[in-house]
């Protein structure tokens, strides 16, 4: 960037918040537009409350007729005291209430949780979650979240649920829990065939609930938490990390929804897929009151009301492990190509195929041998190891340019004027291909591995193996690593001050003086001089960095820490190792060797000298018409 592009974006942004100050209302129409605001939110509120309260109200006395009414459909289900049923395994332990007749608590065994220190992960409980639901019959809707269930065939793994409409008539709900984390169900009516709508072939859902905040980094647990759907066609796609969505529609057919955490997911599955139309919210929560986002899915599926034929979900609470949720896609009695394994996050398509088919199954093979740490180290070792040929290449491009700085000199010295520019880019161009070089070769091995450091910036965060590991230090390589905390929040740094983030960005600092000291020694005239202006904005990203990635998980820090020293390492090595008066000669002998043979300069450098000798010539053109055409007006 040269110095006229920097002036030219700052007067942009002085333009820019120029107008935003002059376009700023007064204090007196900012009071005026807030007291207009929250009054008309205020009215907004009183009258969805009195909506709501005529709602209640009036389904209070619809209630209260079914249960006076001794003819009328489940007028003893209406009445009742909630249950609970449990069923369990060795991976999980779900309760059960007969009111509704579903999981109002799941409890995810063998993981530890980080808030209560307790040995088993709370997933939800109580109020934290809901399911309703809703049939579409002539007389009324009857929704089973108003209704008392009988449990029986009650076992660990199995319970059938009924809810009697009459003589004869009942819903029904049967769950099988299988060996691990997913849970069968099926629902069907038995004898009321004839109570409901006409065409009434769906069955609404209305699922509900809150994500729990599991983990000690409030922040950075709610950026990986989010309701991720599954179209039926293929490929996953998510509500905002970040902002508030309400009834988002989903026009596409599912066939699952997850309510997802950082680590833990409940997922409800349809075997008939949820219908167009899927109505979706997401709404965070602030730090502090124990929950990420309260989440909320409303959906319909095939139902048939003749009961000769269920509607089946499959539920899943459990952790978002690759290779588990695999495992449960061939568990599924569906038989549908689920794609769970989508709710562990990898990146976009290029940095999910280097993490599908490179991190992880090195990952499980070392996690096997060597604790977290030393996995993170060792990966971090064979990353470089693989990259180092192109890391070489770059360097010794460095280099070849270093040892030619004389001669660039040398041969530029001439256009110092800023209309010589050109010129000046021919004239090193030239020198280049005399002797072989291509700046651009050291530029592009450096692109190649940023694949690399982006896919393990995917990876980390979602690796439930790093958590609750430690190592040295670190207690958790999951989230941060605290030296020093305090009660309040400060803007872009929250509570705390992390090690590891200290650390990286230390070695950040250090790897861009190491780099910046290299590229002074192979520049010439006034990208010497540009090289100066930009010195600042380099040693300015460590700075972006720490504020970014003090939230962020230690084993991530961790890794970037040694990534950057090791590369520091490198790149001192190959320093040292170097010959610059053996690389001179090697220069001049391919100098001497493309004087003979001419054909061989027909290189990238030659194209390029080609194509700006072209560039100028155009120029030249261009300048001779205009000056002919001002000539013939005078």
């Amino acid at each position: 960037m040269d110095k006229n592009s920097i002036i030219g974006f700052v007067l942009i942004a002085a333009v820019l918040i120029g107008f935003s100050w002059y376009s700023m209302p007064s204090k007196e129409e900012q009071r005026a537009k807030f007291v207009k605001d929250s009054t008309a939110q205020a009215q907004r509120a009183q009258a969805e409350k009195a909506q709501k309260a005529a709602g209640f109200k009036k389904q209070a006395a619809v209630k209260q007729e079914v249960q006076q009414d001794t003819t009328a459909l489940f007028h003893k289900a209406l009445v009742g005291t909630a249950q609970n049923v449990t069923l369990k395994n060795s991976k999980v332990e779900l309760t059960m209430s007969t009111k509704g007749a579903t999981v109002t608590k799941a409890v995810i065994k063998n993981y530890k949780d980080n808030i209560t220190e307790g040995n088993n992960v709370t997933l939800f409980q109580g109020a934290d979650q809901s399911l309703n639901y809703t049939f579409v019959a002539k007389e009324a809707n009857i929704s089973t979240a108003d209704l008392y269930f009988q449990p029986s065939n009650v076992t660990d793994s199995t319970v059938t649920f009924t809810a009697e409409a009459g003589p004869g008539k009942a819903i029904v709900m049967t769950y099988t829990l299988g060996s691990d984390y997913m849970l069968h169900s099926k629902l069907h009516v038995e004898g009321m065939a004839g109570l409901f709508a006409p065409n009434s072939h769906n069955i609404a859902i209305d699922w509900k609930g809150k994500a729990r905040q599991q983990e000690k980094g409030f922040t950075f647990e709610n950026r990986y938490a989010t309701l991720t759907y599954h179209d039926v066609e293929g490929g996953t796609d998510k509500l905002s990390e970040t902002s508030e969505k309400i009834d988002e529609e989903v026009k596409e057919k599912i066939d699952w929804v997850a309510f997802k955490n950082q680590f833990f997911s409940a997922v409800m599955i349809a075997k008939n897929d949820l219908g167009e139309g899927t109505l979706m919210t997401s709404i965070p929560h602030k730090k502090g009151e124990g929950y990420l986002k309260t989440y909320e899915a409303k959906m319909k599926t095939v139902f048939d009301p003749t009961g000769q034929k269920p509607t089946e979900f499959e539920f899943y609470y459990g952790p978002n492990d690759f290779r588990l949720l695999q495992k449960v896609q061939k568990e599924s009695k569906f038989g549908k190509e689920l794609q769970m394994e989508r709710l562990v996050y990898l990146g976009w398509p290029l940095f999910r195929i280097i993490n599908r088919w490179f991190t992880i199954y090195v990952f499980d093979w070392l996690s096997k041998w060597f604790p977290m740490g030393v996995v993170l180290i060792l990966i971090t070792i064979l990353l470089k190891f693989i990259t180092y040929p192109m890391v070489k290449k770059s360097y010794m491009s460095s280099a070849k340019m270093r040892v030619l700085k004389p001669k660039l000199d040398a041969a530029t010295k001439q256009f110092d004027k800023p209309e010589d520019q050109m010129q000046k880019q021919q004239a090193m161009m030239a020198e280049y291909s005399k002797y072989g070089v291509s700046p651009l070769s050291g530029c592009l091995p450096m692109f190649i591995q940023m694949p690399i450091w982006i896919a393990m910036f995917n990876f980390v965060p979602n690796a439930i193996q790093l958590r609750g590991q430690s190592f040295l230090w670190m207690k958790d390589l999951s989230t941060y690593d605290p030296i020093i905390t305090w009660n309040h929040d400060i803007w872009l740094l929250g509570d705390h001050l992390s090690l590891t983030c200290i650390l990286f960005v230390g070695a950040q600092v250090i790897y861009t003086w190491f780099t910046m000291q290299m590229q002074k020694d192979q520049m010439v005239g006034q990208q010497a001089e540009q090289m100066k202006m930009m010195q600042w904005m380099m040693y300015l990203m460590p700075l972006m960095f720490f504020f970014m990635f003090n939230d962020y998980s230690s084993g991530l820090n961790f890794y970037y820490f040694v990534s950057l020293i090791l590369s520091a390492a490198i790149m001192f090595i190959l320093r040292k190792t170097t010959n610059d008066e053996k690389l001179l000669a090697v220069l001049e002998s391919r100098y001497k060797d493309n004087q003979n043979n001419p054909q061989k300069m027909k290189g990238m450098m030659a194209r390029m000298q080609s194509l700006q000798q072209m560039q100028q010539q155009q120029m030249d053109d261009q300048k001779r018409r205009q000056q002919g055409s001002n000539f013939k007006k005078k």
